[in-house]
């Protein structure tokens, strides 16, 4: 079993668990931005769970793009949350508004800082995967 892959898939899982705890169990509704990061996350677990299923070790090609773009969203979200100026650039115009914040842990960690931390995770993870790959 490949480490780095089974490191994301559980970063993967954890993130999914953790946004459908949010909406399912706490009754958080997803802004638009957190309806975005989830549309980038929920098929990382698929995707990395068969991958481990068959033994596939080039799956970062694949990954890449997904975590990638939910790192870009994720900070842009984060920022949004934390940075008034920004809020004028605010694209949730209806609804939930995304520089809300449901959970504000410590005074900085809301739940847009949990998905950059797991995307980034899974992008570090797929970069060492990449790197094993050209050693062999």
């Amino acid at each position: 079993m490949n480490k780095p892959l089974f490191a994301a898939w559980i970063t993967s899982i954890i993130a999914l668990l953790g946004s459908l705890y949010f909406s399912e169990i706490q009754h958080f509704i997803p802004c638009t931005l957190c309806w975005y990061q989830r549309i980038l996350m929920y098929p990382l677990f698929v995707f990395m769970g068969v991958a481990i299923y068959r033994n596939e070790h080039r799956i970062y090609p694949y990954i890449l793009p997904f975590s990638i773009l939910g790192v870009v969203i994720s900070a842009y979200h984060y920022l949004l949350q934390h940075v008034p100026a920004l809020r004028e650039f605010e694209m949730c115009t209806s609804g939930v508004p995304c520089s809300g914040k449901y959970i504000d842990w410590l005074g900085f960690i809301t739940i847009p800082l949990l998905a950059f931390t797991a995307f980034t995770i899974i992008t570090i993870l797929m970069f060492v995967l990449h790197k094993q790959d050209k050693q062999q």
